[in-house]
């Protein structure tokens, strides 16, 4: 696998070429906060999902009364980007169509992830740029999987919501949104995780979680986790493993009953010729 290594003495974290897909951060005294990947559980790590986030109807999707086959959070996790960019605390990868994509997605665009480190922390951006001459919908999202517990943390750990909201709840069917809003796990912003919270998939929080939260016990490591122009997100990880993945996007899996139309998903980006788009997340490590 094609790593990159950026650094700043503080931060160390390695990208791939596959996905344009972080593999770990681990501070400078070689604690490392990211989830390790085990296959027996989930082989990722911090996923970019483009361009569909979710699930659609039979795994098909409907662009201008066209259908094509798009499997679960899109093609771009499982797809090689170029490395234009490599600085020693930046990087630059690249995905641009090919006959491939156009035969799953028929637009031309570009989608580059930059990964770049501030302090104690890493800024991870994704800009969409529509090459085509006609719009251009899509989901994006991101996936990163942290550590849980975390290096060095004892006792329960906890997401506390920086705006202290109590979003509601949506959870997945067949891994489509039941359309159903459901009582807030959340209490004054804060819940505290347990495995037996995911018995039934994931957690998904379409509004009302802001845009920043911190994650950890009540003493001791924390992760604070900001994001922008990402309006949903969702909490996941598998019963047993190590992670917890904290989950901000840009557009839903399909609904029950709903529409295979793109253009029509909860949340759906329609981007105009010659637009870009821009999305990211940052973490801070504390403690």
């Amino acid at each position: 696998m094609q790593l990159t290594r950026i650094s700043n003495g503080e931060v160390t974290v390695d990208v791939a070429a596959l996905g344009a897909e972080m593999q770990a951060i681990q501070t400078r005294d070689g604690r490392h906060w990211l989830w390790h990947g085990d296959a027996s559980y989930w082989t990722g790590r911090s996923p970019i999902l483009f361009p569909m986030v979710g699930r659609a109807p039979n795994d098909t999707i409907s662009i201008d009364g066209e259908r094509y086959q798009m499997s679960q959070h899109g093609f771009a996790r499982r797809s090689n980007f170029s490395l234009v960019v490599e600085e020693s605390d930046r990087c630059v990868y690249r995905l641009e169509d090919s006959e491939a994509s156009r035969s799953l997605y028929p637009f031309a665009f570009a989608l580059d992830v930059e990964h770049r480190l501030v302090g104690r922390g890493v800024v991870v951006t994704a800009e969409v740029h529509n090459r085509d001459t006609r719009p251009m919908p899509f989901g994006i999202g991101f996936h990163p999987a942290f550590a849980w517990p975390l290096p060095g943390a004892e006792g329960p750990h906890m997401v506390t919501l920086d705006n202290g909201g109590e979003p509601a709840l949506r959870r997945l069917s067949g891994g489509l949104v039941e359309p159903e809003d459901l009582p807030s796990p959340f209490s004054r912003g804060q819940l505290v995780l347990e495995p037996d919270q995911f018995r039934a998939d994931a957690m998904l929080f379409p509004e009302g979680a802001g845009a920043g939260l911190a994650y950890g016990p009540a003493s001791g490591p924390k992760v604070h986790f900001t994001w922008e122009n990402l309006p949903n997100f969702a909490l996941w990880t598998k019963p047993g493993a190590g992670f917890i993945c904290l989950e901000p996007w840009h557009g839903t899996a399909a609904e029950v009953g709903g529409s295979d139309d793109l253009a029509a998903r909860p949340y759906a980006e329609v981007l105009g010729p010659g637009a870009v788009a821009r999305y990211a997340f940052r973490v801070e490590l504390a403690g």
